[in-house]
């Protein structure tokens, strides 16, 4: 008889929360799927750029937390992780949300619980600190991360509008997410040409990026041409190699000497992963990314899984100014899916071989009127040969109608408890031939205590991914 498991899955966001679902979806009922979040809300992350420019509300792209888990039946557990050990496999949870606010009883009262199984889905800590000025804690920046953020963006955004002057918008060094800015950028020319003030407002795009359109992933067909095409149609000045180095109440400074003045500034910080996984020796980088194997497992703690931006993915591109790799929402959600099979695998809830995200992926950016589909199959390209299956853009109008629609099939999905359900997965491969997951080359029946096992797994990810 195989015992009873707890699986416990830390975040609630675009990795964990479908990495509840399926979780729960593949193993019997007696095991626990336990679901720790320091927010009491699911957010779509990507609707944040609309709830900042005052197009939409936050509730539209927020669920509750604590009905999601009672209704498809996952143990919910409020509260921030403060401590983490591999080795006990304990967690210590503070009762108090990352917001300050107290969740119920004593806020300083510590929970401690087991796992057997463990998933890291945290996605980032911001790495504000890096950049002196850089907002909006104390700093003269926004920044549309959390819904705390867009929320304040927001505020600022509509001052911003009865008193326009000068924008900037971009991403610090090292960043790693710049759909986004560039988002934000081309809604904000939108928003002000429609209200009759975007002769009043100069725009400025500044980017630790190679060149525009590189969004982290290089050598993507059409895309350095259809991004820089657009923000020229726009009238939006693009600043390359950017590497910026402080922020004071009324300019951003470059490392080169360069100050771009502004009323209003959004800058996307940099990442790093969360302090409770830092602290503990060999789990993860210097930055707080946890390395994996290509099934998604610790390569030395093999009952610990990451999935999202917990996870570490190298950036293969050797810039001017550093850069991380993005890891995009559907990425996310991919790679959630693995995990939640493998663990699935591992424990005999079915018979099948342990799966890998194929890492191919597709963006639909937003931009106003109109919008860009980047598509790379997969992102990480072939390190022997440095190319990839398949990688394009596509611009057209369409783009945004696709983009609203899947906000809401996700919401949707969310409510209903699917992670990555077949006829997606289907959708994908024949509408824009990506392929989310593929089997390890030689299928592997892995146990906790099998260390034997994971070294075959680690052989069998080097045949696998060259």
């Amino acid at each position: 008889m195989i015992p009873m498991s707890n699986v416990v899955v830390i975040g609630a966001g675009l990795a964990g929360l479908p990495a509840a679902y399926e979780l729960r979806h593949l193993l019997p009922q007696a095991h626990t799927v336990t679901l720790i979040s320091s927010e009491p809300n699911f957010t779509f992350i990507p609707g944040l750029v609309q709830v900042a420019l005052n197009f939409k509300p936050l509730s539209h792209v927020q669920l509750d937390l604590a009905r999601l888990a009672k209704r498809h039946h996952l143990n919910w557990i409020p509260g921030k992780v403060v401590k983490l050990d591999p080795k006990t496999r304990c967690l210590r949870i503070s009762r108090e949300a990352a917001s300050g606010e107290h969740i119920e009883g004593n806020p300083r009262t510590d929970t401690e619980i087991e796992y057997d199984y463990l998933v890291i889905a945290t996605g980032a800590s911001l790495a504000l600190d890096l950049v002196p000025g850089l907002g909006p804690h104390g700093g003269y920046t926004q920044s549309i991360c959390t819904p705390d953020h867009a929320l304040t963006a927001r505020q600022a955004w509509v001052d911003f509008l009865n008193n326009p002057g000068p924008i900037v918008i971009g991403a610090a060094p090292g960043a790693g997410c710049f759909g986004p800015a560039y988002e934000f950028a081309l809604m904000a020319d939108h928003e002000l040409r429609r209200k009759g003030l975007r002769d009043q407002v100069s725009i400025t795009y500044l980017t630790p990026e190679p060149y525009a359109g590189h969004l982290g992933v290089s050598n993507v067909k059409h895309a350095r041409r259809l991004t820089a095409e657009l923000m020229q149609e726009k009238d939006i000045t693009v600043v390359e190699n950017a590497a910026i180095t402080a922020v004071d109440k009324q300019a951003v400074h470059l490392s080169d000497g360069q100050t771009y003045p502004f009323k209003y500034s959004m800058i996307l910080p940099s990442f790093r992963g969360a302090g409770f996984i830092r602290e503990v020796p060999g789990l993860s980088d210097e930055k707080g990314f946890i390395p994996i194997l290509p099934t998604q497992r610790h390569p030395d703690f093999p009952e610990i899984y990451a999935a999202g931006v917990s996870a570490k993915l190298a950036q293969p591109d050797k810039t001017q100014v550093p850069i991380g790799l993005p890891k995009s929402g559907q990425m996310a959600e991919v790679m959630a899916t693995a995990v939640a099979h493998n663990i699935a695998v591992e424990l005999g809830a079915i018979q099948d071989s342990l799966k890998v995200p194929t890492l191919e992926a597709l963006c639909f950016a937003e931009f106003g009127e109109t919008g860009i589909a980047y598509i790379a199959a997969p992102v990480l390209p072939d390190p022997k040969t440095g190319k990839r299956k398949r990688s394009y853009a596509v611009r057209g109008p369409w783009v945004v109608w696709v983009k609203a629609a899947f906000e809401e099939y996700f919401m949707a999905k969310m409510r209903t408890g699917v992670g990555l359900p077949w006829f997606e997965k289907l959708g994908l491969r024949t509408l824009f031939g990506l392929k989310m997951l593929k089997s390890l080359s030689e299928p592997l029946s892995v146990t906790l205590s099998d260390r034997a096992a994971v070294s075959q797994e680690k052989t069998a990810v080097n045949t696998t991914h060259g």
